[in-house]
């Protein structure tokens, strides 16, 4: 492109090596059309503008616009167990090394928020689930009691690790609680010495399929491998 001799700016930009200025681009006021048209429900919609949809019966009716929600059979707490599940907010309670294996867990390698168990809070009044990892020792029992009392409820508790679930290797030990199980209710147990970052995501899932049918509904869609009944 080059300018024209008047130089009168960037509007007198024509072809180089030709007289003529540039002809404008005109687009056409038309609707737009796909060149696949199997790959949209419709290409050809009833209403274009809003206008013409203001007085039809598609504003007025109450089941939506793509089909029959006039009644949806539910419950209040149902729902609400639902949403629960997929939005756990742990709390930030690593007492050993299963706390470096459950902040990895929190990281972009893993990604647990993919689950809905995200951001672990620092606060019990924020939180929901507290995660107990690594080795409880009598004189911590007491401030970790006091934490879960604070915690509003529904709350649930998942004991990641073996010292947490039983004492592990330190389980003789005079000063070492053989199971946190002793002081707190426990929902979920992920054993391990200490369990990857892919066993906390697993157990988590777990609770939120507890969340989802303790109340005795939704049984599908269970995270498995699940431990048959006879077993």
């Amino acid at each position: 492109m080059a300018m024209t001799p008047d130089g009168d700016g960037a509007a007198d930009l024509v072809p180089a090596g030709s007289g003529d200025v540039t002809s404008p681009i005109i687009v056409p006021n038309t609707l737009w059309t796909s060149d696949r048209p199997g790959a949209y429900l419709s290409t050809s919609p009833a209403f274009t503008h809003l206008r013409d949809l203001e007085g039809s019966e598609l504003v007025n009716r109450d089941n939506a616009r793509w089909g029959n929600l006039e009644v949806i059979p539910t419950k209040a707490d149902l729902i609400t167990d639902l949403i629960r599940m997929n939005s756990l907010w742990p709390l930030l309670s690593g007492l050993a090394c299963c706390a470096i294996e459950m902040m990895s867990a929190a990281t972009s390698k893993n990604d647990m928020d993919r689950w809905g168990m995200f951001p672990f809070r620092a606060s019990p009044r924020q939180a929901d689930v507290l995660i107990v990892a690594g080795t409880l020792t009598t004189k911590m029992a007491g401030p970790l009691v006091r934490l879960w009392e604070q915690m509003p409820e529904p709350k649930w508790c998942v004991a990641m690790g073996d010292c947490t679930c039983s004492g592990g290797r330190y389980k003789r030990s005079y000063s070492t609680i053989e199971g946190i199980d002793r002081v707190l209710p426990v929902d979920v147990y992920v054993p391990g010495c200490p369990p990857r970052p892919e066993g906390l995501i697993y157990g988590m899932m777990k609770l939120g399929q507890l969340i989802k049918e303790r109340r005795g509904n939704w049984p599908d869609h269970a995270v498995a491998p699940n431990v048959p009944e006879d077993v």
